[in-house]
């Protein structure tokens, strides 16, 4: 007779259905698991057999196999532990069969039968919930499950002898409740930057739009005071983004608690940061920097000291807002539409063009340096902005400087505008105007003759490329939304220009 039980295996954030058959049949003891186990998954033979021993069970001296269906899908986690334990359980008769059947099953067993947290339970929770289906998962996993439906049968314990207890109906467990994630600190604000009225403008505008931005400027000039204050303009998340990012987070085990936070994420990798950190990859394939940054905020500060091969990595994520991470035995996919803003000094001295500074290596400091990054790279930035050093009498200035509830009111009724504008023309997908297609773009622009004109000069003048040509309208439909515009005028085409004509001429 074999014993099923129902959980799960992760391909990116999708939860692909597995099937645990356990066979006891007999023969010399033996206890086998077959159907692509990775390591980890091979070791929960130890780990069910410790549990089971600690829960007051014993396994019969039996032939024991485990098959997890499909056999040519890739087993990898210790998420397997507890569907095997309760398979073998139903086997030899100490939990009922049945009390199992309508459930999806996940966690890993300590040697003591204590049931621990695992990564993924959303993802998981949320496929049991499409599948009509219940969840049994760990306790410290029950919040985090909870925030599929309110509907979802939830069966959260501390060991796998109260989980016992419960499906036999001695000491029913309660049902989990969803936490929310609540930060302690605010949000730092604009009002505390002194001076930069350009980069402030720009950083409205790239808020307002999911623009990328490239800030270029002295050490000690502000950049990462001024990106780390982006997530204080940006609007909130939709219960659609929420999903989204805490399914990433689920699967990348940075969900403290199973509590969910709506703050949209802000990623701050290291320059040393690898390919497999910043855009996915390892073993187990899991999420980088660019996925867990979804729908939030990616900063590289000291972009040039990236390695070039890294910063490459970046352009497809970038064009197609997702992260494809292919493999000999698996193809994985993640969403990864993030705003980039980055900041780098104009030379490796770092004050190339500093009134009173000369560079030893002159010209040739700045150019080399700034060589690292690729072009290609560049051309999928939308604002590049000059961010000079701030004067002694601006740091002294008192009051004056605009705080970011007045700036979000304003990047809010922007992005108002955008996703009015394409659910209207059938596209409920597009939230903002960096995410419209080139088609799009043009049909929502639609530039007047004078406008063309300039448009065509400067692409003459520059040899701006395709990309650029509809990153540049792009870029001036953003300007009219936060001036209140239905058309795109000169003006604002001229604003765009300027934006990527420093852009071209670095």
């Amino acid at each position: 007779m074999v014993t099923r039980v129902q959980t799960v295996a992760f391909q990116g954030i999708e939860a692909v259905p597995v099937d645990v058959q356990v066979q006891i049949a007999p023969g010399l003891p033996q206890f086998n698991i077959v159907g692509l186990p990775d390591k980890a998954v091979g070791e929960s033979r130890e780990r069910v057999r410790a549990a089971l021993t600690a829960s007051g069970l014993g396994l019969p001296p039996k032939r024991i196999t485990i098959n997890l269906a499909p056999a040519d899908l890739p087993k990898e986690g210790s998420h397997y532990d507890l569907p095997i334990a309760l398979g073998l359980m139903a086997a030899i008769g100490a939990v009922p069969s049945d009390a199992l059947s309508g459930f999806l099953v996940l966690g890993e067993l300590a040697l003591d039968g204590r049931l621990a947290p695992v990564q993924g339970t959303l993802p998981a929770a949320i496929a049991a919930n499409g599948r009509d289906l219940g969840i049994i998962c760990p306790a410290a996993c029950g919040p985090e499950a909870a925030w599929a439906s309110e509907d979802l049968t939830i069966v959260a314990t501390e060991s796998l002898l109260a989980l016992v207890n419960h499906l036999a109906g001695h000491q029913l467990a309660a049902r989990p409740v969803a936490k929310r994630y609540e930060p302690g600190a605010l949000l730092p604000d604009l009002s505390e930057i002194r001076g930069q009225a350009v980069a402030r403008r720009a950083l409205e505008v790239a808020a307002a739009g999911g623009h990328n931005l490239l800030m270029i400027g002295p050490p000690g000039a502000g950049k990462s005071m001024l990106a780390a204050r982006l997530p204080s303009i940006l609007p909130p998340l939709s219960p659609r983004e929420l999903l989204d990012i805490s399914m990433i987070q689920s699967i990348a085990g940075q969900l403290p608690g199973g509590r969910i936070s709506d703050r949209r994420p802000f990623r701050n990798p290291h320059h040393s940061a690898s390919m497999a950190a910043l855009v996915g990859g390892g073993l187990r394939v899991k999420p980088g920097e660019v996925s867990l940054a979804h729908n939030g905020v990616l900063f590289l500060d000291e972009l040039p000291e990236f390695s070039p091969q890294v910063l490459d990595s970046l352009r497809q994520p970038l064009e197609a807002g997702e992260t494809v991470i292919a493999r000999a035995n698996a193809r994985v996919s993640y969403p990864s539409r993030f705003q980039l803003v980055a900041a780098m000094n104009p030379c490796k001295c770092g004050l190339a063009g500093t009134p009173g500074h000369t560079c030893r290596r002159g010209d040739r400091c700045a150019g080399d340096y700034q060589a690292r990054v690729s072009g290609p790279f560049l051309d999928r930035i939308d604002i590049r902005i000059d961010v000079p050093a701030v004067s002694a009498a601006e740091m002294m200035q008192a009051g004056g400087a605009e705080a970011s509830a007045d700036v979000a009111a304003r990047v809010a009724n922007a992005r108002t505008r955008q996703l009015e504008r394409y659910r209207q023309l059938g596209q409920p997908g597009v939230f903002t105007n960096s995410g419209a297609s080139a088609s799009l773009i043009e049909q929502v622009v639609n530039p007047d003759s004078e406008s063309r004109d300039l448009l065509l000069k400067a692409a003459d003048r520059f040899a701006l490329s395709a990309r650029a040509y509809h990153r540049v309208l792009k870029l001036a439909r953003t300007l009219a939304d936060l001036q209140g515009a239905d058309k795109v005028a000169r003006p604002h085409i001229a604003e765009a220009l300027g934006y990527r004509l420093d852009m071209a001429a670095a």
